[in-house]
């Protein structure tokens, strides 16, 4: 499989009256066509301000400060506001968090998926509805041409979310970027979505970039995963090897977190002592040492390079050897599991 998409060493800085200030620094990992990579981390660790630095939607204060993004070997960082215009909704689409406030209350919902095909594709409006109906059939709700003229207001949670699917990959993209596709959704939807997300991405070859705290979603969705902690890049690997045997402490930690079924009910759950570092005060030498058990000296004091544990399963720790089959794995018992 060849890469669709390239993250190389990337930075991103937001402008404040303080100065600007980094909040991703020297991210990098790929996504190849038709696969599904997630990045994990705790609230705060750069996670979807990576997954917006991709279609530009920084904002006026953020902008990419050193690195490059690739899509399809051409550089995203460098394009223009038209050409980003053009890719987003067409060839990259975006499932944000909330679908309520992604919405537009005043719009009905077959407008609002007939906006990016009457964009990007050359069809007329009556061909435009009836291909938005379609699509609603597609991601599943019931009398789709009803639900068409219906506001994001009338409808379930559930249906929101399958709303913005629909709208996400009305188009066909070769990417899609889900930022949290089921947040507050309970276990039932949850299933059902990630079930349409998989059954679309096999019918289109869609690449989906999932940015979730859910680790029984990584396991379900994932082909490999992007471990994000104080806005850097920590572990990367395919799925089976980070969950059969994770390197970095924090990855472990994480791991550990995770609720099973066969946790004696007596011993307190496992927590990660401490908090994410602020982005203005980043602790010295490896970012994650405050909070880790295994540090030493050296962690104190420089920062750890990226280095690789075994082919594509790449660590930012100096300890990666000592820090392995400390615990067993909970592989098995992930389901529902949440960071």
């Amino acid at each position: 499989m060849g890469k669709l998409l390239e993250i190389d060493r990337l930075q991103i800085a937001f402008r404040t009256d303080q100065g600007d200030i980094i909040s991703v620094d020297e991210a990098s990992f790929d996504l190849a066509s038709g696969e599904t990579v997630a990045i994990v981390g705790e609230s705060g660790c750069g996670k979807s301000v990576t997954s917006l630095s991709i279609i530009g939607l920084l904002g006026k204060s953020g902008y990419v400060r050193q690195g490059e993004i690739r899509f399809k070997g051409c550089a995203l960082t460098k394009a223009s506001s038209a050409e980003l215009r053009r890719l987003r909704g067409n060839e990259i689409s975006m499932i944000f968090q909330d679908s309520m406030t992604s919405l537009n209350p005043v719009i009905p919902i077959g407008e609002q998926i007939e906006e990016p095909i009457r964009l990007h594709l050359d069809l007329s409006r009556q061909q435009a509805r009836a291909v938005a109906v379609d699509m609603l059939r597609k991601v599943g709700i019931a009398r789709p041409e009803a639900i068409s003229k219906q506001y994001p207001h009338a409808l379930s949670g559930g249906m929101r979310q399958r709303v913005m699917i629909a709208i996400a990959l009305v188009c066909k993209p070769k990417l899609l970027i889900a930022d949290e596709p089921t947040t507050a959704l309970d276990v039932t939807i949850q299933a059902q979505i990630l079930q349409l997300m998989k059954q679309l991405q096999t019918n289109n070859g869609t690449s989906i970039l999932l940015v979730t705290h859910d680790l029984g979603v990584v396991a379900e969705m994932a082909d490999k995963v992007v471990v994000m902690y104080a806005g850097q890049v920590v572990e990367t690997a395919d799925v089976f090897t980070l969950f059969r045997a994770p390197k970095h402490p924090y990855t472990q930690g994480l791991m550990r977190s995770i609720p099973h079924l066969n946790r004696d009910s007596s011993k307190r759950m496992h927590a990660i002592p401490g908090t994410v570092p602020s982005l203005q005060h980043m602790p010295t030498g490896c970012r994650y040492h405050p909070r880790c058990s295994y540090a030493v000296g050296r962690c104190r004091q420089e920062q750890p390079t990226v280095q690789s544990v075994g082919g594509e399963h790449l660590v930012r720790c100096w300890l990666p050897s000592e820090t392995e089959n400390t615990w067993v794995p909970l592989a098995g018992h992930l389901s529902g599991g949440t960071l």
